[in-house]
């Protein structure tokens, strides 16, 4: 089990769990400009409203992004486009403050990454900041449904052999901490893209310098 305390403002809290589960793209890595820059590019291209577009961006697939949005535009080229400008974008891309001490402090095979990214540029971005690459990586191109659906969440818990009610989740976005939720999991927030106001969950952090881990142990 691993033992936690964070803080949240005056607010401390203890928990303990079986596994902690950190979604990436501004949770662990913050790629909020590189991310953003690509979207309104495109968006630009096609006269889309690049507000709108933003704000049901983050946390979730980018072919569910565009299927909600520009559902014409949901086509081969589009998505290989936007593939090909992520993975060769490193602009401002840097590690969130405090996550990498504190996965180094994790037991390995206890905590595992669900994000909406592929395989590649997960891998990709991980290691440009950093990062070790966890015991599970569950990405957008091996479920069939993405957040805010807790397939993913399910999955990791599933390959981890914990029950999902025993995890822990770290989420930037609305979409993936209702995806939290739905898998009957803990969440926490991390405001990196969304004030608290706007995540739905009771705790959020501005960073992983507010966790400490008092023990942990597989």
């Amino acid at each position: 089990m691993i033992e936690l305390a964070l803080t949240d403002g005056q607010r401390r809290l203890a928990i303990t769990c079986a596994a902690i589960f950190f979604d990436m793209d501004g949770t662990l890595v913050d790629s909020t400009i590189c991310v953003e820059s690509i979207w309104q590019i495109w968006a630009a291209r096609h006269g889309i409203d690049v507000e709108k577009l933003l704000h049901i961006a983050h946390g979730r697939q980018t072919q569910e992004t565009i299927q909600l949005l520009a559902p014409h535009l949901n086509t081969p080229e589009e998505l290989a486009f936007l593939a090909q400008a992520e993975e060769g974008c490193r602009d401002g891309i840097v590690v969130v403050p405090g996550a990498r001490e504190l996965v180094a402090a994790l037991p390995f095979g206890c905590w595992a990454v669900v994000t909406s990214a592929w395989r590649r540029l997960a891998e990709i971005r991980l290691q440009y900041v950093g990062l070790p690459l966890p015991a599970v990586l569950i990405t957008a191109d091996e479920i069939s449904r993405g957040k805010p659906h807790p397939d993913g969440y399910l999955a990791a818990a599933a390959r981890l052999g914990v029950d999902p009610s025993a995890c822990l989740v770290f989420e930037d976005a609305p979409a993936g901490i209702d995806a939290a939720k739905a898998a009957g999991m803990r969440v926490v927030g991390v405001r990196t893209t969304f004030p608290h106001s706007q995540l739905g969950c009771e705790w959020s952090i501005d960073n992983f310098n507010s966790v400490f881990i008092r023990a942990g142990k597989q």
